[in-house]
């Protein structure tokens, strides 16, 4: 499975951005999907997350002001990001939930000014 995140970009505080990644493969549907990130001197931790069924979970800094979603029939898992803040700023990961070592694509980069 290759999952390619695309999406981000250089953002003011307060601006917004939605982040895509595709996954290849057949079996997309059957598995719970998370959006990652990992800012410079930190470890990648777990922005959200979607199961197969559709429940959801938030790391609380960005409870109610992301939105993850899917479709399963583009194989895409989405990350709406609302009301950014500097702190937001990293690269951006999708993996499965939990992460397999071997999903980790390049990310993408999202930069908030202040």
């Amino acid at each position: 499975v290759q999952l390619q995140a695309s999406g981000g970009g250089l953002v003011q505080a307060g601006g917004s951005l939605r982040l895509s990644c595709v996954a290849s493969g057949s079996t997309f549907s059957r598995y719970d999907m998370g959006w990652y990130r990992q800012a410079p001197g930190t470890l990648r931790e777990l922005v959200a997350s979607i199961g197969s069924g559709g429940s959801i979970y938030y790391l609380d800094s960005v409870a109610g002001r992301f939105t993850i979603s899917r479709d399963n029939g583009k194989k895409t898992t989405y990350l709406q990001m609302n009301s950014l803040k500097p702190e937001d700023a990293a690269v951006y990961y999708c993996n499965r939930s939990p992460a397999r070592y071997d999903f980790w694509g390049q990310g993408t980069l999202v930069t908030v000014s202040s």
